[in-house]
């Protein structure tokens, strides 16, 4: 099986920065794309930023110039440095990994619990 265990949210004040942390563990030959979603009350859940295995990212024009993608390989973690965070940033934010297990010639969908990101002052 295959887990993926998100850190790093918090409650900042506008303008401050959290970096979240994805780490995947279990029975896995590689990742494909991995990425950051959120949902915010009442709105449906929405990508945030992607990055392929080759280190190309995408951002929604939202956050662009200010949250930044990246993985380590390595490690199967993405994180995601967020900066300049505004309160409509609050949401519960969740990894998303595209995962080849070894047992599996192609990628299926794995999920993280959430962790929660709330910008107030």
């Amino acid at each position: 099986q295959v887990q993926l265990v998100e850190s790093g949210g918090g409650l900042v004040q506008p303008g401050g920065s959290l970096r979240l942390s994805c780490a995947a563990s279990g029975s896995i030959r590689t990742i494909d794309g991995m990425a950051w979603y959120r949902q915010a009350p009442g709105r449906l859940r929405e990508l945030v930023a992607h990055i392929d295995s080759g280190g190309s990212t995408n951002y929604i024009d939202d956050v662009k110039g200010r949250f930044t993608i990246s993985r380590d390989n390595a490690e199967n973690t993405v994180y995601l440095q967020m900066n300049s965070l505004k309160p409509e940033d609050t949401a519960v934010y969740y990894c998303y990994a595209a995962v080849v297990r070894i047992t599996d010639w192609r990628p299926r969908d794995y999920w993280g619990q959430g962790t929660q990101v709330t910008v107030s002052s």
